[in-house]
């Protein structure tokens, strides 16, 4: 059976994303000094201004202006022709305590933030061990941003997205049926020297060719024109993006977002547990495809359910794995802090490019340092 499944990132420079980088920078400056803060913070930004908002208990001080700024500038937001400019700004800040009713059920990360859901997938489609339309997308998206920052072209500005979409064949992908990028530019280049330049320097370099053929449609600024881009072109929210920093869409989704939250809430720290169960579950060959979820009910520390779906590839049945999920890992948010180690300033170079599957990063919850644990327990 043949079947067409999509995914789509962004770059660095995508409203969005621009907010997912506050956040996570001044939840990183936070952490530097003060490893056990309490942080939700949340960014939105439009033309010419930036809101930081949200609840911060710490002992120490973030310059949150000057953070704001200095991400902006670093992602390539640093003219005022461009259309968001780090230096005339205005940074708006309306932070509050954590609320104590939520600090109480935290207890210094024994019960859980909040309540929800989260899950963790991973399958044997690529090296990453994640869906190939979105680790595809997500390297186009990191490219173009290379090749900007690079100045290998001079029209190249800080907006883009990417979209890619694979042709499966029996649940096995067997070729890329269209790639899309669009990118933000200057007003002066050609429609056809962008479009030449974004195949040969970006495309090219990062699909692999034996998955190319006559057939693969590119679509590079199918709109003509996207010079106004950033968050003078689309305002930009925090936690907007939640499906580009997962799987693209691929497995289930709980929900809640990452970016700006500190470890104490099972949003970011649960699903960070659940990729790294399911990554060291399929590296161990227990399934070829398999998706963890688990659930939390605010101020308990065990989860509410632990499930898995192998899709009917694994070796051992689901009740099977689920057992030997409690009987290796830790699942209490505590246990979870703890064995990920974290309470560290990690977080800023995640908010781009996606969470999982990032081989170019030392991310504890990519580690494959339970393998030889699951396969013993399954020996018994």
């Amino acid at each position: 059976m043949k079947r067409l499944f999509t995914s789509e990132s962004v770059t660095e420079g995508h409203p969005d994303k621009v907010c997912d980088q506050i956040a996570d920078t001044i939840l990183d400056a936070i952490l530097k000094d003060d490893p056990h803060a309490k942080v939700a913070c949340e960014v939105c930004a439009t033309t010419g201004l930036v809101l930081v908002m949200g609840e911060i208990t710490t002992t120490t001080y973030a310059d949150i202006q000057k953070i704001v700024r200095n991400t902006v500038e670093k992602i390539g937001y640093n003219r005022g022709k461009i259309g968001f400019d780090a230096e005339n700004l205005a940074v708006l800040v309306c932070i509050n305590e954590q609320s104590p009713d939520i600090a109480n059920a935290v207890r210094d990360g024994e019960g859980a933030g909040d309540q929800g859901l989260m899950f963790g997938y991973a399958c044997t489609e690529t090296k990453e061990l994640m869906p190939m339309p979105i680790m595809l997308a997500h390297k186009l998206a990191h490219r173009l941003a290379d090749v900007r920052k690079a100045h290998l072209v001079d029209f190249l500005r800080p907006d883009g997205k990417t979209q890619v979409t694979i042709e499966y064949e029996d649940d096995k992908p067997v070729r890329v049926d269209s790639v899309v990028v669009s990118t933000q530019h200057n007003e002066k280049v050609k429609k056809e020297e962008l479009q030449k330049f974004i195949l040969d320097e970006v495309i090219l370099p990062v699909i692999p060719k034996e998955l190319l053929d006559d057939q693969t449609q590119f679509y590079i600024n199918p709109s003509g024109r996207f010079v106004i881009g950033g968050p003078k072109g689309d305002s930009g929210l925090t936690g907007r993006k939640i499906i580009v920093d997962t799987y693209g869409g691929y497995a289930h989704h709980g929900g809640g977002s990452f970016s700006g939250k500190d470890a104490t809430k099972v949003d970011r720290s649960a699903s960070y547990m659940a990729r790294y169960i399911a990554k060291n579950l399929v590296a161990a060959g227990i399934a070829s495809r398999l998706e963890v979820g688990l659930s939390y009910v605010i101020g308990r520390s065990e989860p509410t359910s632990v499930l898995v779906d192998t899709y009917g590839t694994g070796t051992h049945s689901d009740e099977e794995i689920v057992k030997a999920i409690r009987a290796l890992f830790e699942l209490t948010p505590k246990k979870i802090i703890e064995n990920l180690d974290l309470r560290r300033p990690i977080f800023a170079q995640v908010a781009a490019y996606g969470h999982f599957g990032r081989d170019d990063l030392d991310l504890s919850w990519e580690k494959l340092d339970k393998v030889e644990a699951i396969r013993t327990y399954f020996q018994k």
